[in-house]
Formats: C-alpha cells, structure tokens, sequence
C-alpha cells in the first residue's frame, strides 16, 4: 500500500539529533569505570593535595627566598586566581581540544610548574610557577568529575561521587600534616618535587584508560569568547585579590579595596551579561535553568564557605592559643580524614536506596552539631577534644558531598557536565574563599571586642584582680624579681591571660557561627526534586528534547 506521508526534512534533522543523542546517552568507555576512576583520581587528589600542602611551609620559603612574611602569601593567592580562571572555563576548552586531550595537558603543565617551583630562585619566579600550577590545576576538578559521571551507570552516580569525595574532601586534611612533616624532615622545596612521580604515573594512566564520548570527538570550531573571558579573568582575580588582602587593609577603609571591589562587581555583571548574550559563551549558564543544580550550586557555595572556615580555623586556634606545633595540630586534625573516609563508604552504599534529600538533611545536621562542640573549647582541653568532634565532622562531610553532588548533576544531559562541574566547583570554592576572609575577619574584630569587654573589668579597685596580681607578684619576688619589676611583669602575665581568653572567645563565637550556617543550609536541601532512577526505555523516549525546559523534569514528570 503506498503511503500518502510527506517527506519532511525537519523530521530527519530531528531523527539525527535523537540517534546522536541515543548514542551518547548508550556510550560506555571501553576501559573498566574502576581504571578511569583511579585515573583521574590521582590527578585531582594531586591538585587538591598542593592547595593546602604549601601552607605551613609559607615562613620557610618567606626565609629561604628572602621575602617577607606578607609576600609570601602571594603563593597561595597567585595560585587560587589562576585556579578559579580556569575552574569555568575548562568545559569551553575540553570542547575545542578534547576532555582527555586537556587533561593530559593540565596534567603536564601543573607537573612541569611543580619542577619550577621546587627550583625557584626567588620569590617572583615562584609565584610566576605557582600561576602556571594553577593554571594546570584549575582544569583537572571539573574533568574528573564530569569523566566520572559520564562513565559510570546513572544507578552508580553515587558510588561514583563516593570515590571523587575521598579525594577532594581528605586531600586539604592532610596537606598540612604532610607540609609540616615535610618542611621539618627535609626541605620545603620538597613539597612540590613529590608532584613529579605522581604526576607521570597519573599522565601514563589518563593516556592508557582515558577516552572521549562522542560529542566530544566531532570538531568543535566556536569563536573563542575573548571579551567573557577577559570579564571572567578580571572579576575572578580582583574578588580573590579583595578577600586575601582586604583584613590586613582594613578592608574599605583602603582606597584601593573601594576600588578593586568595584572593578570586581562591574566585571562580573558584564561578565553574566556577555555570557547570556554570546552565541557562543565560555561558560553555559543557561544551565543554571535546572532546578537541581542552581539549588546545589547555592549550597555548595554555602557548605564551602562553613568548610574551608573551620578547616583554615581549627589549625590556627591549635597552633597561637593552645601553643601546639605545626606537626601536632596537624596530627589532631587529621583524624577528621578517617571519618571522611568511613562516610563515603557508607554513604556509596546508602546513596540509591535512601532519598539523598534526607541524608544530605542528616548530614548538615551532625555538621552543625560537631562544629558546635568545637565552640566549647576551653584552655584545658586535651587533643581527645579536639580529635572526636574533628571525626565527627569528617563523618558528616561525606553525607554530604556524595549526595548534594549526585542531586545537582542529576538531571543534566551527559554534554552539559563538564560546563556544569567548572561552575559547581567554582562556587565551591569562591565560597570557601569568602568564608576564609571572613572568619579571619571575624576572628580580629571579635577577639578586640572580648579584650574591650574583659579589660573593663579589671580595674584597680576589683578586689579579684587584686589577689590575683598580688599572688604573681609575691610569686616572682620569691624567685628573686625586685618588688618593681614583679609588679611590672605580673601586669604583663595578666594581661596577656586576657588576650588569650579574649581570643579563646573569638574562636568559640566563630564555631557557633559557622554551626548555624550550616543548619540553616537543611530547609534548602527540600529545594531540591527528588532523584526517580528512569528506566532506558523511559530515557531513550526522552532523548529528542532539548535543554530548554524540556529536558528539566520535575518529580511528577519523570512518572
């Protein structure tokens, strides 16, 4: 019987589109998903390692290189611009040249940067070899993240994020420890010279197991975005630039902050209208469109914020008011890797059996409350006290990473990924930033604020300051201090007891703060819509919609 249809040309366009995006979806790599895990998890663990390895070795390398204390920041804050950069922009490159292509070349770049940086002569060449470190390092968290997703089953998203978050989340909990063992042991040029056999084996593995789905393999010739990236590069640097310095300028007091602050918000307006504008931006954020994902972004901007905050806290409180070494508020530190660790165990095997939305709620919650015990820390406490809630803390850490990264890529197309990783791990750490700067600000002006408050109190006339001034002072008369010089050193020894306590509360005020923080991040985890496994017959019915509405599914659509 002959047929009385049409041709429509529309319909075959359509019909290529669908079979491509069948292919795709249906695409699995020919290497074991466990192998590419390894792969690229030995990359990112490298990376995420040498942002916190540095820290404790700052006044060695100030020392070495003839630098002042101040200058030497300027490795941590030349690397972190040149790592937010690239952070967004990885998913615009990995388009152009290829995922696995580009992170062979990060891979090379951060390993060859590390070289110069153990070789660095003087200050200035290393922090030129710091920018290019983050330059090679900025790349790689987005593409093991999107490489992972991608190859792995949507059922095994959360196993997969599992072992992603034993990288991410126990790397910047030793980098300390292992810094100060390290800089004490050997050299501090050490540091960076561990990179380069980790950084061979990670390029031999990534070259062997590492290949690209096939929306990637098609020649991609979009104009480069110039003025998005230079909108990007401005607002990223002059913001991390305004956040490291501005305490130590007292922030808008300086005329250059004022400035820098506003060349910061020009940027990223013309930046977000750019990016909205261009045919071809270098960064989708039209993705933020999926519910799931702009709800996760906000939180993973908030959740960096309260970590980084009592990860960059906890060490300093250690090391100036309990009197540690760098090797033992290291150590009392550290155990919260342990908990890290048991989490993402569990919370792999949890991840398709419980509604993510209530162990992610779970896991703020015991956040909130272990970062709570922490601001009753007191002057006798023991390392016990420091070390169970730190466990604690990193236990938490994991119900949350594994489940707010699984719910925020949820429902997002394979090819979007990429542009969607470099945007979620930007917020992350654009938040930890923020929350460092103001925790730090936060720890000066409150501990001014207790000193005010204590010294008020003691006056001559309170008769407890005066027994405890004259118990010193009869103290250090009876170890052979003239009546003059025992008085003037008991004031001395009572008040810097009030410093310390002032600071003490300080400390406590700011791990309340950030216990609230992360409580309040609870009634947004129900922003996100629930996660309903489809069936392949359901996805490949699906394949033909396009990213404009379409394919964003509420929970009731996806029946």
């Amino acid at each position: 019987m002959h047929s009385t249809a049409t041709h429509d040309p529309s319909m075959n366009n359509n019909g290529a589109v669908q079979k491509t995006e069948i292919d795709s979806r249906d695409w699995r790599p020919s290497a074991n998903p466990w192998t590419i895990a390894a792969s690229v998890m030995l990359a990112t663990f490298m990376v995420v390692l040498d942002s916190s390895v540095a820290n404790v070795a700052l006044p060695h390398i100030a020392g070495n290189l003839s630098a002042s204390t101040d200058e030497s920041t300027w490795v941590l804050t030349s690397y972190l611009v040149s790592n937010a950069i690239m952070l967004p922009a990885s998913g615009w490159i990995a388009r152009r040249i290829g995922r696995k292509r580009l992170l062979m070349l990060s891979i090379v770049l951060f390993t060859l940067a590390s070289l110069l940086c153990g070789m660095a002569l003087s200050m200035p060449m290393l922090i030129v070899a710091r920018v290019l470190q983050g330059v090679g390092g900025g790349g790689m968290q987005p593409l093991a993240q999107s490489i992972l997703l991608e190859s792995f089953p949507p059922e095994k998203h959360g196993t997969a994020m599992a072992v992603y978050g034993m990288g991410i989340v126990v790397a910047p909990v030793i980098g300390p420890t292992l810094g100060g063992w390290i800089t004490d042991s050997y050299s501090w040029r050490w540091i960076f010279y561990i990179n380069l056999p980790v950084g061979l084996l990670a390029l031999f593995m990534a070259n062997l197991f590492l290949e690209d789905p096939p929306y990637l393999r098609k020649a991609f010739h979009g104009k480069i975005d110039y003025l998005g990236f230079s909108f990007m590069a401005v607002w990223l640097g002059t913001l991390q630039l305004v956040l490291d310095k501005g305490q130590e300028s007292d922030w808008f007091a300086a005329d250059w902050i004022r400035w820098t602050a506003a060349a910061s918000v020009i940027a990223l307006i013309g930046f977000v209208l750019r990016e909205f504008l261009s045919r071809d931006p270098i960064v989708q954020l039209r993705v933020l469109a999926d519910r799931n994902f702009a709800v996760g972004t906000l939180i993973t901007g908030i959740f960096g914020f309260a970590l980084y905050g009592v990860t960059a806290l906890l060490p300093l409180f250690l090391q100036t008011v309990m009197g540690y070494s760098a090797l033992d508020s290291g150590l009392a530190v550290s155990p919260r890797g342990i908990g890290s660790i048991v989490s993402m165990l569990v919370v792999g095997a949890l991840i398709n059996r419980v509604d993510g939305r209530i162990l992610l709620g779970g896991g703020f919650l015991l956040l909130s409350y272990s970062t709570f015990l922490l601001s009753r820390i007191n002057l006798d406490i023991g390392m016990s006290s420091v070390v169970w809630p730190n466990v604690m803390n990193g236990f938490a850490g994991g119900f949350v990473f594994v489940p707010l990264t699984t719910m925020t890529m949820s429902r997002l197309r394979k090819e979007q990924m990429g542009n969607a990783a470099g945007i979620y791990n930007l917020m992350r750490n654009i938040g930890g930033s923020i929350g460092i700067a103001c925790v730090t600000t936060m720890l000066v002006r409150g501990s001014q604020t207790h000193q005010s408050y204590l010294a008020a109190n003691l006056t001559a006339t309170n008769a407890s300051t005066a027994r405890v001034l004259e118990g010193l002072r009869a103290k250090l008369q009876i170890a052979g201090a003239s009546q003059h010089t025992a008085w003037l050193e008991s004031l001395g020894a009572l008040y810097r007891s009030v410093l310390q306590q002032a600071s003490l509360l300080a400390y406590a005020d700011n791990f309340r703060f950030m216990a609230f923080l992360m409580l309040l991040c609870i009634p947004l985890v129900w922003f996100f819509q629930r996660l309903r496994h489809r069936t392949r017959d359901r996805v490949d019915a699906d394949l033909g919609e396009a990213f404009e509405g379409n394919d964003i599914r509420t929970e009731g659509e996806t029946h």
